[in-house]
């Protein structure tokens, strides 16, 4: 367990409008009071899930919007990285008991955490990425992810050259299989479209079952599953599981052939430049933005339980630009994109999971 605590000052004081001047013959000009800014007693507070803060993906992005959120209030934050699931409970009563007045738990996995601590607690505002919890002090921050990852999808589908791409993920909760799904359909998507023969590999649709690692830590077995899908002529990868792409790049290096990764959550060619040469795109989730507005939010005294869903058509989830692929990709692909957006926003092109928020 890492705790580690930030504070961003204020502006400081206020600067005097004008010297005071003393002119021959005239009395010295009355100086101001400087005008001290109130520090705001206010404390957010943030615990990771098993992922890290380090993943450069899910819980990297929340962290960030905790960070920038604290920046503009001048608070302290206080953030409580978990080792591993048996940390969730511990961790979100340590932040209890260290009076914060927001918690903000990252993840499904945190959900009994959260449910447990904000009943036990009615005092203190609680929310939560990707997990709806029926409660007044608990807003649920949740994404159709399924949305962004269509467009993945249909990316993949586009690229590949072998006909074949493929998915795994982490741990077959919603927030996972939701990308899943949006994946699949987009090839068959395109397929349609195209009358092409595309096959994505990992993942049954209509079974809800598909090809897991476990957990969200990169390793022998992610590793595995990214090289079973290699095997099997896949050469577009979507990982996903926070760190478990970490295993995918490791397995596309090693297996010497053109194959291109995937990312979720944040922009990996950002994020991760030492695999940027890899990424073809990223499934984008607004994590740091939303976070960012529930804190300062809180702060000012808005929060509420409604729950906050990232679409397409609000901007809270999304795909990433192609970076270094844009000359590989075809040169049709972004118009095409445009249009699939805009389908999915009117209702022409349905895109459907049973892991969309409200389902």
């Amino acid at each position: 367990m890492t705790i580690t605590t930030r504070k961003r000052a204020l502006g400081g004081l206020a600067l005097l409008g004008a010297s005071a001047l003393v002119l021959a013959g005239c009395a010295a000009a009355p100086e101001e009071a400087p005008e001290e800014t109130e520090a705001l007693d206010f404390t957010p507070c943030i615990v990771s899930d098993a992922g890290g803060w380090d993943d450069k993906s899910f819980n990297e992005a929340a962290l960030d919007g905790m960070e920038q959120a604290a920046a503009e209030l001048g608070v302290e934050y206080v953030a409580v990285e978990s080792a591993d699931e048996n940390a969730y409970e511990p961790n979100v009563q340590q932040l209890v008991d260290q009076g914060c007045d927001l918690i903000v738990t990252v993840g499904f996995l945190l959900a009994e955490a959260t449910t447990n601590a904000a009943a036990a607690n009615p005092d203190i505002n609680f929310a939560i990425i990707d997990e709806f919890i029926d409660a007044p002090n608990v807003k649920p921050i949740q994404f159709n992810t399924v949305e962004a990852a269509f467009l993945a999808g249909y990316v993949a589908a586009s690229y590949s050259e072998t006909g074949v791409v493929g998915t795994f993920g982490g741990i077959p909760i919603p927030p996972v299989t939701i990308f899943m799904d949006g994946f699949v359909q987009g090839v068959d998507y395109y397929n349609s479209e195209k009358g092409t023969s595309v096959q994505a590999l990992g993942w049954d649709l209509a079974g809800q079952t598909g090809a897991f690692t476990g957990g969200f830590a990169p390793g022998t077995e992610a590793l595995t599953t990214a090289q079973g899908l290699i095997d099997q002529n896949a050469d577009v990868l979507l990982p996903v599981g926070g760190p478990i792409y970490f295993s995918a790049a490791e397995a596309i290096r090693d297996s010497g052939r053109s194959i291109a990764l995937m990312g979720v959550d944040k922009d990996i060619f950002v994020s991760d430049p030492d695999i940027a040469d890899l990424v073809l795109t990223s499934v984008l989730k607004n994590i740091a933005t939303a976070v960012y507005d529930v804190v300062t939010g809180a702060a000012t005294g808005t929060f509420d339980s409604a729950p906050y869903v990232g679409t397409l058509e609000n901007g809270g989830v999304g795909v990433a630009e192609f970076h270094d692929f844009e000359s590989a990709v075809d040169p049709e692909l972004a118009g095409e994109l445009e249009a699939l957006i805009a389908g999915i926003i009117d209702g022409s092109i349905e895109v459907t999971s049973p892991a969309s928020p409200g389902q």
